[in-house]
Order: structure tokens, then sequence, then C-alpha cells
């Protein structure tokens, strides 16, 4: 539905075609030479002008035939630029409310093109230019092109109804449209800024084969970044310029940290050697300390350490062993192969050291205990005794579910004094069960406060 400019009459052409074209035509020209056709079809027509009620309703007709083209004319403006909208949601959005917008806006089309049919009707139907024009046909037509308005002028008014429906939507689609060129923008940069950032450590002397592969499989994603959103979708452009940028930032940034992750594998290559070395003379140390446990105390305080000394230097070996392919990993500039080696390094020093240092330090405690057996056994009263305040704070009776563990700690810590009765006690059992007294203990102590910190003011 889209007014042309005025040609030169075609006789194969409707009647109403030409009379529809001259009134849009006429609505375009400009304002002085609207006001100067009355006065030149006044003075130089070759139609005979009749007076009465025949030309006062062949005026009434010919202003109805105008305001009806004005109203058809508003409606296919106002439909060409909703067709925009709706194409700018269609090219962005999928979704059902996108596509309920779409047939709603078809089945608007087909109301508009009845009415478009009935105005072309009624404008075919009568020739206003006719001389022997009769006051009924021209009071007819005024009716039918009056009633082609009213039907244009509706139909425009239910377009705009749902054109004002479509805001969110709409608003969506163009924030999208909006993102995605600067959102490939920012992809290209990122590229660039990655593949820069790559040269740079090249020239430095490391390899960065890793990141140039995850570098190069970015860029069949920028073939079709550059193809465009035509191509593509403008969802599928926006969340492919995003996952490249992503990407490429990621290569940027590991690249640019590459020399300080080599120094950092080099200190800690140096750091885990001369760990392991260290712990290879504690590894010797171990046994004299067994030798003690075993001579001084009753066997169950020391059967669980007879595997350290060697466990500790099989362990100490095979950290030795992953160093040197570290090393060789380092050198060959395998980054993560060097990294993920020296973390199973450290993995098994630790265990080492933890192992290593158990032994010395279960030799120091039963010598403490053994010496003064009462300084444990009054820690843990105290820590039962001060539960038991807590317990009582603000009651006459104990809560139940606080009193009975409490109770059955007394009770254990008594089994664990009577323990050191007999000619070779058992001090690792009495410290094991005075630790695990107290963090019972604690649990009770835990649960009181959670309680009352819950309770209502």
């Amino acid at each position: 539905m889209t007014a042309t400019p005025a040609q030169p009459y075609s006789p194969s052409e409707p009647r109403a075609h030409h009379a529809l074209r001259d009134t849009l035509t006429l609505l375009a020209l400009p304002l002085v030479a609207a006001l100067a056709l009355p006065a030149a079809f006044a003075g130089g027509g070759t139609r005979r002008w009749f007076g009465g009620r025949a030309e006062n309703q062949r005026a009434e007709a010919q202003a109805a035939k105008d305001a009806a083209a004005a109203a058809f004319y508003e409606l296919d403006t106002a439909q060409r630029d909703l067709r925009i909208s709706i194409e700018t949601i269609t090219a962005v959005d999928d979704s059902p409310a996108a596509r309920r917008a779409v047939s709603d806006f078809e089945a608007l089309g087909r109301r508009i093109d009845e009415a478009s049919h009935q105005y072309i009707n009624a404008v075919d139907a009568h020739d206003l230019d006719r001389d022997d024009l009769e006051a009924s046909v021209a009071a007819r037509a005024r009716t039918e092109l009056t009633a082609a308005k009213d039907e244009l002028g509706r139909v425009k008014q239910d377009l705009d109804r749902f054109a004002d429906g479509l805001g969110p939507l709409l608003g969506k689609a163009e924030t999208q449209l909006a993102r995605l060129a600067p959102a490939v923008e920012r992809a290209r940069q990122g590229l660039l800024a990655a593949s820069n950032a790559l040269d740079a450590v090249r020239q430095s002397g490391l390899k960065a084969d890793d990141l140039a592969a995850r570098l190069a499989a970015l860029g069949p994603e920028l073939t079709k970044l550059n193809q465009g959103a035509g191509a593509h979708g403008v969802p599928q452009t926006l969340e492919r310029a995003e996952r490249v940028a992503r990407e490429a930032e990621a290569v940027r940034v590991e690249a640019e940290r590459l020399p300080e992750k080599a120094a950092e594998i080099d200190h800690r290559l140096v750091s885990l050697r001369t760990r392991a070395q260290a712990l290879t003379t504690r590894a010797g140390q171990v046994e004299p300390v067994l030798s003690e446990l075993r001579r001084r105390f009753a066997a169950a305080c020391w059967q669980d350490l007879q595997q350290v000394p060697d466990q500790a230097t099989e362990n100490v070996r095979q950290a030795e062993l992953k160093l040197t392919e570290a090393r060789a990993a380092r050198d060959a500039q395998r980054w993560p192969d060097a990294t993920a080696l020296l973390s199973t390094v450290r993995a098994l020093l630790n265990s080492t050291d933890e192992s290593v240092s158990a032994a010395g330090d279960r030799l120091r405690r039963l010598n403490a205990v053994q010496k003064d057996p009462q300084q444990e056994i009054d820690r843990t009263r105290f820590a039962i005794r001060d539960a038991q305040r807590l317990a009582m704070t603000g009651r006459n009776t104990p809560d139940p579910r606080h009193a009975r563990p409490l109770d059955e700690s007394v009770a254990r810590l008594e089994r664990a004094i009577g323990t050191l009765e007999g000619r070779h006690p058992d001090y690792w059992h009495f410290l094991t069960e005075t630790e695990g007294v107290r963090q019972a203990v604690a649990r009770v102590v835990a649960q009181i406060r959670d309680e009352r910190g819950a309770a209502p003011h």
C-alpha cells in the first residue's frame, strides 16, 4: 500500500487509480501550488460548472474523497513504520512473544488490506469530475468515501495501539542491535591484542604453542563475525562476539603473564629440591626417635609410626623423580605439565613432612605426660567445668541434651586416668582420650552458644 508520484494516465488504468494518484499528489504539493489550483480550474478549465444542489454535493463528495485519501496515506505510512519495527524485532528475537507480535501484525495487515480495498472501490465507483454528475450520485459517493475514511481511521487506531504494545519487545531488540557493533569491534580488538601479546612473548624466547593453538581456533569465529549478523543472526552474532572477546582476553592475559610464570616455575624447582634434600636429612633422624619410643614406652604408643622412615625415604625418592620430570617439562616449555608435576612434588613433601614431624611430636608429648600427667588431667577437667557452668547459666537444672554428653565426658576422663595405673601405662591412649574428651566438650559448648544466639530476645 504505497502512494506513488503522479504520472500521465494510462488508458488501461482504472479511473479510481487516476483519482487516488491525483489526490495523493495534491497532498504532496507545496502550499502555494495547492492554493493556486482552484484558480487554475476556475479560469482555464473546460468543464461546465452547474450551480445549485448538484455542485454542493460534488464539493462535499470531493472533500470526503480528499479526507479518505489523507486517512489512506496516514495508515500506509504507519504500516510502513511498524513493519520496520517488526523486522527489527524478528531480526533479534525468536521468543513466543515476538512470534505472537508477528502473527498479530499479519492479522492487522489483512484488516488494512480490507479497509484499503473498501477505499479504492469507493473511489473507483464514482467519477466526481463528470459534467452530468447527479446530486444523488455525489451524495452516495460522499457516504461511501466517508465510510471508507472512518474504517481507515479505526484500523489506524488499532495499529497505533498495537505499536504502543510493542514497546518492550522493540526496546529489547534495539538494545541488542545497539550492542552488536561495539561487541564485534571488541572481539576484533581483543584478537589483535592477544596476537600482539603472543608475538611479544615469542620475541623474548619463550614458546607459547598452547596459547597459539587457542588463538588459532578463534580464526573461524572471526570469519563468521566478519560475515555479519545477516548471515548468522543477531543473537548468535552477539553471543559469538562476546565469547571471542572473552577467550581472546584470556589468551592475552596468559601470554603477558608467561614470563612471570616461567620465573615462578624456576623458583619452585629450586625451592622444592632444597626442601626434598632437607627432608632426606630429617627422615634419617626418625629411626633414633623410634628407638627411644620402643625403649621407653608401650608398643601401642609407637606401632603406628613404624613405617615412617621407609615411607619418608620412598616419598622423597618419588619427589626427586617428579622434580626431574618437571625440569624437563620446563625446559621444553610445557608449562601446564611442569606446573602439575610441581604440585605433585609439593603434595609428596607435605605428606613426608607431616609424618616425620609426627614422630618427634609423639616423643615430646609422651615425655611430657610421663613426667606430669596431672597437667593434661587438669586441662581436660577445666574444659569440662567451664562447659558445665555455661550449661547452668540462667537455669536451675541443665538441659539433658547438654548434661548427658558432659556427664559422659567426666566418666570418659576418669577411665582414661585409670589407664595410667600399672607397670607400663599406655600414655598415648591417655592423650588421645583426653583430646577426644575436650573435642566432645567443645561441641556441647558450640551447641549451647548456637541455641542461645538463635533464641529471640
